[in-house]
């Protein structure tokens, strides 16, 4: 029997969770596990908080012949050498600009540009 350790999904639509499992590689993904040794919660915002991990439980099984899947693998790592990232804080709410009211050009300015034009007069055909 293949063993793998992978991730099974648990949550909702658009809110996922995963628990991470030993299981049969022949099992489906939410199938049945032999055994549950973490979870994996990716929305969280502290990135150091989105892992628990029962490390000496992972070691019996890798050490009996148990591969982790390529992520689990990715998470186990991490774990081990305490190198999550940090979470930046999200930018700061600003209200939306008003658009600026564009300067009305002065009445005399006005009558001045107008004075140069001669009136069009308009032909009235009969």
């Amino acid at each position: 029997m293949a063993v793998r350790i992978r991730m099974k999904r648990m949550g909702r639509r658009h809110r996922p969770f995963y628990r991470i499992c030993v299981m049969d590689s022949r099992k489906p993904r939410d199938g049945a596990a032999i055994e549950e040794v973490g979870y994996y919660d990716p929305m969280v915002r502290d990135k150091s908080d989105r892992v628990s991990l029962k490390m000496e439980r992972i070691e019996y099984w890798l050490s009996v012949g148990a591969t982790p899947s390529e992520k689990v693998g990715v998470l186990i790592k991490k774990v081990k050498n305490n190198k999550f990232g940090t979470a930046s804080a999200p930018p700061p709410l600003t209200p939306p600009k008003e658009p600026e009211p564009e300067p009305e050009a002065p009445a005399e300015e006005v009558a001045e540009a107008t004075e140069g034009e001669a009136p069009k007069e308009e032909s009235s055909e009969e």
